[in-house]
């Protein structure tokens, strides 16, 4: 585990915007060390702590929401025009707060299509689909809004309740095989302590806008699903070819398909000093495995 420093504390007030499946573990991860922390949702709900921001249909959060906020965490995607929704609605109430930080989650879609080769934060982005387009836009965005914004470029997320485990449980896992192709991924805990880590250490190490947050080990699909079955003690269905496939998949999850790269976290391991929780998807799906499921489950 990595040792953290004492900056984070009750003196801090967090806006997470965008509270979906990492914006919720890391909301409820930063609140054990004494943060405030205020999440948005859609649409009203009866959680106190959460408030309501819907650029769709111009409800924006009451000045009140940002008394005293220090640090804001935006996991919203871009917008249908391809604009950023929150520097496009907010922009103004963000530079007038006093933020220590900003913080961006984007995609590692922005580098394109690699054949399978390495990509650092040190590649020139080159997007292939339409959506990473729209991210590298938003990312400049933030970079240009003169606010104090780092930029995390994130690969597959996953873990308890969204995970291989999931898909085999709703028999919607589908096996497909496709020679040599490899995915990145990261476990939402490794998300949010990799976060927490460099605003624990902001103050000893050197900033970097843009880090990479993967984990050691980009492998096939067929790897992460075989060893989910090999922990449940069932045996895996025979892989299909993607070539046959792909007739059957929606676009966006042909899309997916489409690109082929291993992302590289030296950044965040080595020149910053992250150790990971989960180094690799073994651990991971372990850590889902056990928190969350029992093979009774899939009996």
């Amino acid at each position: 585990m990595n040792n953290f420093a004492s900056s984070l504390n009750i003196k801090n007030k967090f806006l997470i915007l965008g509270c979906g499946f990492t914006g919720k573990f890391f909301a409820k991860t930063i609140r054990q060390f004494g943060c405030t922390v205020l999440t948005s949702s859609r649409s009203k709900n009866k959680d106190p702590n959460s408030f309501v921001f819907n650029s769709e249909n111009n409800t924006f959060p009451s000045k009140e929401v940002f008394d005293g906020v220090t640090h804001i965490l935006s996991c919203i995607p871009p917008g249908k025009n391809g604009n950023d929704p929150v520097l496009a609605s907010l922009k103004s109430n963000l530079k007038s707060l006093s933020l220590e930080w900003v913080g961006y989650l984007s995609t590692t879609g922005v580098y394109g299509d690699t054949k399978g080769d390495w990509v650092s934060e040190m590649n020139q982005p080159k997007p292939f689909q339409k959506r990473s387009h729209k991210r590298l836009k938003c990312e400049k965005e933030w970079i240009e809004s003169g606010l104090p914004v780092q930029i995390f470029r994130l690969p597959g997320i996953y873990g308890p309740g969204r995970s291989t485990f999931d898909a085999i449980r709703n028999q919607t896992v589908r096996v497909i095989s496709k020679k040599d192709q490899v995915f990145s991924r990261i476990h939402v805990a490794d998300i949010a302590h990799a976060i927490i880590y460099l605003l624990q250490n902001k103050n000893s190490l050197k900033f970097h806008q843009i880090i990479n947050i993967a984990d050691d080990e980009p492998c096939s699909q067929i790897e992460v699903i075989q060893y989910c079955y090999d922990l449940l003690d069932l045996k895996m269905p025979k892989p299909i070819l993607f070539e046959h496939a792909k007739k059957e998949l929606s676009p966006i999850a042909q899309s997916f398909w489409m690109e082929n790269r291993r992302v590289s976290n030296k950044l965040l391991c080595e020149t910053l000093g992250y150790q990971l929780i989960y180094k690799n998807y073994k651990q991971g799906l372990e850590n889902c495995f056990l928190d969350s499921y029992k093979i009774s489950n899939f009996l």
